[in-house]
C-alpha cells in the first residue's frame, strides 16, 4: 500500500493527481468521508484516488473540482492521468490524437479504439491478459474525450467489412458495437465508411494505418506491429504514399449512407437485432 505521506507527486500523473486532491481536501478541512458524501462517492474511493491506487473518472474529477473550488485543476489533469495508463509505446499515439485536427484511419479486423464501446474494448483488451482490465479499458475509452473538445478533430474511419463480421465478445457485444457506429451516421465530424469484400484487391492490403493531420505541424503516419510496438513517422515520402493509399481506399469504400445500411444489415442478419 502507498503511504500518502510519502506519495511523490513527480512519480506519475496519477500520483500528482492524488497529491493535489489530498492537498485541496485538507485545505477545505474535509475528511475523505466528508468529501465523498459531498460528491456522492465513498470515502474509500477518495482515499484510493489520493493514494494512487484507483483511477479517477471524469465525473469524479468534475465533482471534486466543484466541491473543492480547484478552478478545474483535477478535470484538466484527468486526460493526462488516463493517458499515462496506456501502454508506454502507445502514449505517443494518444498525444497525436489529442493534438490532431483531422484523423484518417483504416482498420482491417478491429473497430478503431476511438469508436469502441466499453464491452467491445474489454473483450479486445482481455485477450490473453485479464489483469487490471477495468483500468485498461477506462484508459482506452478516455481517449474518446477528444470528440468533446471545443474544437474536435474531423475523424474519418474506413473499416474493412471483416471488422463487422469478426465476432468479438459475443453477439450482444457486437450488436451494441454496431449500433454505436450507426449513431455517427449524421455526425459531420465522425465519418464511418465500410470497405466491402466486393472491393477485391485494394490499397490497404498491407495492413491498418492512421494518418494524423495538424494545424501547423507535418502530418504523421502510424502503423502498429506485434510485440507491443508502434511506428509513427513524419517522413514526407511515407506520409505522401499513405495519404494516396487512403484516397484510393475512400474511393473503393461504400458511401457513408451505404456503409450505414451494410452495418444495419450485418447487425440484423448476423447478430439477430431487428431495428425499428
Amino acid at each position: 500500500m502507498v503511504n500518502i505521506n510519502t506519495l511523490d507527486p513527480s512519480a506519475s500523473p496519477l500520483d500528482y493527481y492524488g497529491f493535489e486532491l489530498r492537498r485541496f481536501r485538507e485545505a477545505a478541512g474535509l475528511t475523505q468521508k466528508q468529501l465523498g458524501d459531498i460528491i456522492n462517492y465513498t470515502g474509500s474511493m477518495v482515499g484510493q484516488v489520493e493514494t494512487a491506487r484507483k483511477l479517477p473518472t471524469l465525473d469524479f474529477s468534475q465533482r471534486a473540482d466543484a466541491a473543492l473550488c480547484t478552478g478545474g485543476l483535477l478535470t484538466r489533469l484527468h486526460p493526462l492521468v488516463m493517458r499515462s495508463q496506456l501502454p508506454a509505446w502507445f502514449q505517443q499515439v494518444a498525444e497525436l490524437e489529442a493534438r490532431a485536427t483531422q484523423m484518417n484511419t483504416f482498420h482491417t479486423h478491429l473497430i478503431h479504439g476511438l469508436l469502441q464501446t466499453p464491452a467491445y474494448a474489454r473483450a479486445v483488451l482481455g485477450v490473453l491478459d485479464q489483469s487490471n482490465l477495468d483500468d485498461r479499458a477506462a484508459a482506452r475509452l478516455a481517449r474518446q474525450h477528444v470528440f468533446e473538445k471545443q474544437e474536435p478533430p474531423a475523424f474519418w474511419a474506413i473499416l474493412s467489412e471483416a471488422a463487422l463480421l469478426q465476432e468479438i465478445g459475443g453477439k450482444e457485444v457486437m450488436r451494441e458495437q454496431l449500433a454505436h457506429l450507426l449513431r455517427f451516421e449524421e455526425d459531420p465530424l465522425i465519418n464511418v465508411q465500410i470497405l466491402p469484400f466486393s472491393a477485391g484487391a485494394h490499397a490497404g492490403l498491407q495492413g491498418s494505418f492512421d494518418v494524423y493531420h495538424f494545424e501547423y505541424d507535418p502530418a504523421i503516419v502510424y502503423t502498429e506491429g506485434y510485440g507491443g510496438s508502434g511506428h509513427p513517422t513524419a517522413n514526407r515520402a511515407t506520409v505522401k504514399k499513405c495519404s494516396l493509399r487512403y484516397d484510393h481506399l475512400q474511393a473503393a469504400a461504400l458511401s457513408i449512407r451505404d456503409s450505414a445500411e451494410l452495418i444495419r444489415r450485418v447487425m440484423e442478419d448476423r447478430y439477430g437485432d431487428q431495428l425499428a
